[in-house]
């Protein structure tokens, strides 16, 4: 199965928007900079974009045919289905392990997206009955039990709940039980080692 992908996608687009501001000012600098100030701004462009692409790109959570992988900034995991002892949500989504857990580093729920969740679970649910007639739209009853049930809701909590469904489901067919495993990811350590490169070359030519 292709595996599904969950992140924030605000992050996601912003990261790709920094990404081609970062490649078109790298053009520019190539084209018309100077050494040492063209290789100091460049330094400052690449550690912001390496930042950027560990911190906003490369995070998410992968629901893959043998478990689920997590990405966050520096290091990846994968945990088995049969592995999977339970998902919850706090600030993060949460994965339980055994004795370990891994919190993924997106998609998250502030408190201010969980108030904001709340708010538009309740918007459709018309007020006590008053004096005058209400010109409110009436919510049938299944509308009103759908927003109910809404209520308090995040992008992380409706991830969690697809997370744990696919993990009731693939844990009934999946092999014997394999444990955590955690490494660090080639990718986000050779971007942060090519802007440190960058960094010291700058200061070593200023």
């Amino acid at each position: 199965m292709k595996p599904q992908v969950f992140r924030s996608k605000i992050a996601w687009v912003l990261g790709w928007v920094w990404m081609v501001f970062a490649a078109l000012n790298t053009a520019d600098l190539i084209a018309h900079g100077s050494i040492p100030s063209a290789l100091v701004a460049g330094a400052v462009l690449a550690v912001l974009t390496a930042a950027v692409f560990v911190g906003c790109l490369r995070p998410a959570v992968l629901a893959r045919e043998d478990g689920i992988f997590v990405r966050n900034p520096l290091r990846n995991y994968f945990v088995p289905w049969k592995a999977i002892d339970g998902i919850h949500v706090s600030h993060a989504i949460i994965i339980e392990s055994g004795d370990d857990s891994v919190r993924c580093w997106t998609p998250q729920a502030s408190a201010r997206e969980r108030a904001k969740a709340v708010r538009r679970g309740t918007a459709g649910v018309p007020a006590k009955a008053g004096r005058y007639p209400s010109t409110q739209p009436q919510l049938s009853k299944a509308e009103h039990a759908a927003a109910q049930a809404m209520a308090g809701r995040t992008h992380a909590d409706w991830v969690a709940q697809q997370l744990t469904e696919l993990v009731e489901k693939k844990s009934r067919t999946a092999g014997e039980r394999a444990p955590l495993t955690a490494t660090w990811s080639p990718s986000a350590l050779g971007a942060l080692a090519a802007a440190l490169i960058l960094v010291i070359a700058a200061l070593i030519t200023s």
